[in-house]
C-alpha cells in the first residue's frame, strides 16, 4: 500500500507521468469492461446499445474529471455570490480561461476511452450493424451478392462471426476513426502548449519553480488545514467533556480564508507565486471578482493559472 502511494505521489507531482497513468488506467478499464460487460444484443438496439458503451462512460469520465478538480470548486465557489461582477467582460473572459484549463486536464480520461474503444473496434462494430441508413448499409454490402438480403441480417452480423470481410471492414473505419483522435489530440495538445510557452512571460526555470512551489504548497496546506482541525476538534471535545475554559487556539477569519481562496493569476509587477504569498507578504486583497486576485489595470497580466495549462497536476 505504501509502495502504491509513493507511485501516485510522484505521477502527481510529474505531469506527464500523471497524465499517462491516468490514459494507461482508462484503457486497461477499457478492455475489461468491453470483454466482461458489453454483450451486443444484435438486433434493432445495436445502434443504441453500442452508441451508449462507447460515449456515457466518456462522459462519466468527463464529470468525474471535473468533480476530481480542485481548481473547479475553487473557480466556481462563490461564483453565485459575485455574479454581477462577471458581467464585465476581462472578468468573465478570465473566468472562461481556466475553465478551458480545467477541461485541458478532464478530457484525459474520456479522450482515452473514447480511442481506446475505437481501436477496439467492438463498440463501433455493433452500433454500425444497427444503423438504419439505407446508403451506408448498401456501402457495407455492396460486394454481397444479395445486398437486401446482407441488409436484413446486418444486425446479426456481431453475433454470427461468419461473414470475416464485413467486420474486417468495420473494425478497420473504427480503428481509422480511433487513430484519427489520438492524431487530433495530440496535435492540439502540442498547440496548445506551443501557445501557453510562447506567450509565457517568465522563462521556463522560473515556471518550473512555480509549479514546485505550488505543489508543495497545496500538499501542505492540506497538512496544516487537517493538524488545525484536529486540534480545534480536541480542544472543543476536552472543554465539552471536562467542563473547563477552552484554551486559546487562533483561527482566520472569513475574510483571511477569502483572500487565498482564489485563483491566482500571476503577474511579473507583483512576482507572488499564490493567492496565499500574496496574503503572507502584503496582508492585503487585490482588487476584482473573487475568481481573479490581479487588479483589472496591470498591463503585465498574465493568463489565469498559467501554469496548470503548461503544466497542471492531477488530481488522483
Amino acid at each position: 500500500m505504501d509502495r502504491f502511494k509513493t507511485i501516485l505521489n510522484i505521477a502527481s507531482k510529474q505531469t506527464n507521468l500523471g497524465f499517462g497513468l491516468v490514459a494507461l488506467l482508462t484503457a486497461g478499464g477499457e478492455q475489461i469492461f468491453s470483454s466482461v460487460a458489453f454483450k451486443c444484443p444484435c438486433n434493432e438496439l445495436n445502434f443504441l446499445y453500442g452508441l451508449v458503451f462507447l460515449l456515457v462512460p466518456a462522459l462519466a469520465l468527463l464529470l468525474l474529471g471535473y468533480i476530481l478538480s480542485k481548481k473547479m470548486w475553487i473557480l466556481f465557489t462563490g461564483i453565485w455570490h459575485n455574479r454581477a461582477k462577471l458581467c464585465c467582460w476581462k472578468n468573465l473572459a478570465t473566468t472562461c480561461t481556466a475553465f478551458f484549463q480545467i477541461s485541458s486536464t478532464a478530457l484525459v480520461a474520456p479522450s482515452s476511452w473514447f480511442a481506446v474503444a475505437l481501436l477496439n473496434g467492438n463498440y463501433y462494430e455493433c452500433a454500425m450493424t444497427g444503423t438504419n441508413v439505407s446508403v451506408y448499409n448498401q456501402y457495407l454490402c455492396k460486394d454481397m451478392n444479395s445486398e437486401l438480403d446482407c441488409a436484413k441480417k446486418l444486425p446479426m452480423l456481431p453475433c454470427d462471426k461468419r461473414n470475416e470481410e464485413l467486420l474486417r471492414t468495420l473494425r478497420s473505419q473504427s480503428q481509422i476513426l480511433g487513430w484519427l483522435v489520438i492524431t487530433f489530440i495530440m496535435l492540439s495538445s502540442l498547440l496548445i502548449i506551443c501557445l501557453a510557452r510562447c506567450n509565457s512571460p517568465i522563462s521556463y526555470q522560473q515556471l518550473k519553480f512555480w509549479r514546485a512551489y505550488a505543489q508543495e504548497e497545496s500538499e501542505l496546506m492540506d497538512l496544516y488545514t487537517n493538524k488545525h482541525a484536529k486540534d480545534l476538534a480536541e480542544r472543543n471535545l476536552k472543554s465539552f467533556f471536562n467542563q473547563m475554559e477552552p484554551a486559546n487556539i487562533t483561527t482566520p477569519s472569513n475574510k483571511d480564508w477569502e483572500k487565498i481562496s482564489l485563483l491566482y493569476k500571476f503577474s511579473t509587477k507583483d512576482h507572488f507565486y499564490s493567492t496565499l504569498h500574496r496574503y503572507v507578504e502584503t496582508n492585503q486583497e487585490g482588487d476584482g471578482i473573487r475568481m481573479v486576485s490581479v487588479r483589472s489595470n496591470e498591463s503585465t497580466d498574465n493568463p489565469a493559472v498559467l501554469h496548470f495549462v503548461d503544466g497542471g497536476m492531477v488530481s488522483i
